[in-house]
C-alpha cells in the first residue's frame, strides 16, 4: 500500500420512488461516513447527514428503505461543507480511499460535477468489493453485509447506516488484508524438505 494512512467511505443516496425516474434525476449524498485509520488503528470518524439540492423533498422509499427522516437531512450539512470535511480527513492528499462498491465514488463525482466543486482525492481508490470477488473467485459482487457473514462475522450497528457500513467495510479491509499476506507467505520448509531421507534409510535391497 501507498500510504499508511485510509480512508474507509460509505454514503447513502436519494433514490427515486419507482423504477421509473423523474426527468434528469440523479442521485445526491443524505448522508457520509468515514472511517480514517492509520498503522491498523482507527484514529478519526465522521458521520453527517447532508442537505439534497437538486431533489431536496425525500421519497417514500427512499425514507423507508434508508430510515431516514426529512428532518434529519433537512438538519444535515451542505454538500460544500462535505467536501470541506474530506479533504481535511485527506489533508495530505495522499490517503488510500476504500469503499465497498464503485458507487459511492461515482456518486460523488457527480455530485461534485453538479456542484462546481472539485474532486476532494487525489489519492489511490480501492474498490473492496473487486477485491473480495477476486480473492475468493467469486462470479458476482457480494453485499457488504453478506460479506461479513460469510466471514463468520457480523456487520457493525445498522446496515445502510453511513458510518456503521464505513465501519463493516474496514472491518472486511482488515481481514481481507490478513488473508492475503497469509497465503502469500511460502508455506514453511518441512523435515523432509531439508534432509535426504534415503541416505537416512536406505531402501532394502
Amino acid at each position: 500500500m501507498k500510504s499508511s494512512t485510509i480512508l474507509v467511505i460509505d454514503f447513502e443516496f436519494t433514490m427515486p420512488e419507482g423504477k421509473y425516474r423523474p426527468q434528469n434525476f440523479f442521485p445526491e449524498i443524505i448522508e457520509a461516513g468515514v472511517v480514517k485509520a492509520a498503522n491498523h488503528q482507527v484514529i478519526d470518524t465522521f458521520s453527517s447527514y447532508v442537505k439534497p439540492k437538486k431533489f431536496p423533498k425525500l421519497t417514500r422509499r427512499c425514507k423507508t428503505f434508508l430510515n431516514i427522516t426529512q428532518e434529519q437531512v433537512d438538519q444535515g450539512i451542505t454538500f460544500a461543507t462535505l467536501i470541506e470535511k474530506l479533504k481535511a480527513l485527506d489533508s495530505k492528499q495522499d490517503s488510500v480511499i476504500i469503499t465497498w462498491g464503485n458507487t459511492d465514488m461515482r456518486v460523488l463525482k457527480q455530485n461534485c460535477i453538479f456542484n462546481h466543486i472539485s474532486f476532494p482525492f487525489k489519492g489511490e481508490m480501492r474498490d473492496l468489493s473487486m477485491e473480495y470477488k477476486n480473492f475468493f473467485g467469486d462470479k458476482t459482487l457480494t453485499n457488504l453485509w453478506k460479506a461479513a457473514e460469510e466471514y463468520g462475522d457480523s456487520g457493525m450497528g445498522k446496515q445502510h447506516k453511513a458510518l456503521d457500513d464505513a465501519m463493516t467495510t474496514y472491518k472486511l479491509f482488515q481481514l481481507v488484508e490478513r488473508d492475503k499476506q497469509y497465503l502469500g507467505k511460502p508455506k514453511p520448509t518441512t523435515i523432509g524438505d531439508r534432509i535426504d531421507l534415503s541416505k537416512v534409510f536406505p531402501q532394502a535391497t
